[in-house]
């Protein structure tokens, strides 16, 4: 009875396994940037050993055999693919990108997206001038878009090595930023397995969360967006455990290093209104507000004007230059029909927005996994129908997504230990999907 259902994950793996496969040789012929095509020929070799063990163990099921001991684990093709595909081109990258190409105006020399670069000049700034952003107005000539820092004063915590410690080869080796994404989603990764006591993690949690392209991609070439969806699940982990003033902490940090993820506030808040109840949720929003002002406040300050251009204008496509993001999604390609096709872009996010808080709350969500689901949703539809955005921005959801199979594996065991199923009598009241 057994043998149906590991068949049937295992020809999921094939399938998920092969798509990625192709994704990665396609990638080898046509990326445009240099940084792509090392992580593509790197990748291939990661997603094509996944294919052949998965294959290999699914020819053995379909004999009514398991192979034994660790090569008999689906978990095999997901370490195939953290080396080959994340671990290995991010050190090659790293190494090539001491080269000092990164500036040209040559995507086919780039060792390091530019999300890269400007970070970690961002942080030079912010030692320099006491802000991260500089007046495109008064730069002496026409502004370009390496010139933006279309992120929030946090985020110039991970070019801060680079700024204080780089110079040499080693020491810009070491420092490079990527390292500093990394470290931090593994440690937000560790810290909310800690909160959820260490639950089960399905393989197809990694599959989403890891081992799936962008994620893969965005590792090895960039990974800023890493790092803060990183710490947006560790905020639910907070909100789930309850820990609200934390919760709230954490997501201020999260807010301040990036804007698109601020639709969690509103998923956040009723998830810890929903378990602990109105106190609780005062202690998030204080914590929210007061992280939020701290952080924002000195810099918004030193230049005010600069900091609304970068911060605001320039990543919703209003600023002196148009933002660069173009991915041919529903909202790009609707505002690529002019002013009315801008505003239609926008009144469907609205709706769509609307729709999304009639869900929150006439189904709160009670539960972590409840409350991850939400949240991808929504930030799907903001990619989707947002006029300035990129494809490489779904790793978002897709994370979340993964960490929700964490979240439930974790609440599926909890309610099976006796006497561990109870909810908070602020959750016994809500309506769950």
């Amino acid at each position: 009875m057994t043998k149906d259902p590991d068949r049937r994950r295992l020809t999921i793996d094939l399938v998920f396994y092969t798509g990625c496969l192709v994704f990665a040789v396609v990638n080898t012929a046509v990326a445009e940037f240099y940084g792509y095509r090392v992580w593509a020929n790197f990748a291939v070799a990661g997603y094509g050993l996944a294919v052949v063990h998965t294959s290999w163990l699914t020819i053995a099921a379909r004999r009514g055999k398991r192979p034994s001991g660790a090569l008999g684990s689906r978990w095999i093709g997901i370490a195939a693919i953290g080396l080959f595909a994340m671990i290995l081109p991010l050190g090659m990258l790293v190494i090539r990108r001491l080269t000092g190409v990164d500036w040209l105006i040559t995507p086919v020399s780039w060792a390091a997206q530019p999300e890269v670069w400007v970070i970690e000049r961002s942080a030079k700034l912010l030692l320099e001038n006491g802000t991260p952003y500089v007046d495109v107005t008064a730069l002496g000539r026409a502004a370009e878009v390496n010139d933006y820092t279309p992120y929030g004063p946090v985020m110039t915590v991970f070019g801060l090595p680079r700024a204080l410690f780089g110079g040499g080869p080693v020491a810009n080796a070491l420092t490079d930023a990527r390292w500093m994404f990394a470290l931090a989603a593994v440690a937000c990764v560790l810290l909310t397995l800690r909160l959820l006591k260490w639950p089960k993690i399905p393989v197809s949690a990694a599959q989403l969360a890891l081992a799936c392209p962008l994620t893969a991609l965005t590792w090895a070439v960039a990974g800023p967006d890493l790092a803060i969806v990183g710490l947006l699940v560790l905020s639910f982990a907070l909100a789930t455990t309850g820990r609200a003033v934390l919760s709230g902490l954490v997501l201020a940090l999260v807010i301040s290093a990036k804007l698109i993820v601020a639709p969690a506030v509103v998923v956040l808040g009723v998830l810890v209104i929903t378990r602990r109840g109105p106190r609780a949720l005062g202690g998030f929003a204080a914590a929210l507000v007061v992280t939020t002002l701290v952080l924002h406040v000195p810099v918004y300050l030193m230049d005010p004007k600069a900091f609304v251009e970068h911060v605001f204008r320039f990543p919703m496509g209003i600023g002196m230059i148009k933002s660069p993001a173009a991915s041919p999604l529903p909202g790009r390609l609707i505002a690529s029909l002019g002013p009315v096709g801008t505003a239609t872009s926008f009144a469907l996010l609205g709706i769509a927005a609307v729709v999304i808080l009639v869900w929150l709350v006439r189904r709160p969500p009670a539960t972590g996994s409840d409350a991850l689901t939400r949240m991808a949703v929504g930030l799907v539809a903001l990619i989707l129908l947002t006029p300035a955005t990129r494809y490489g921005y779904l790793v978002y959801p897709l994370v979340l997504l993964g960490a929700r199979l964490a979240f439930l594996a974790a609440e599926t065991r909890e309610t099976a230990v006796p006497g561990k199923g109870t909810a908070p009598p602020a959750q016994q009241s809500a309506t769950s999907s």
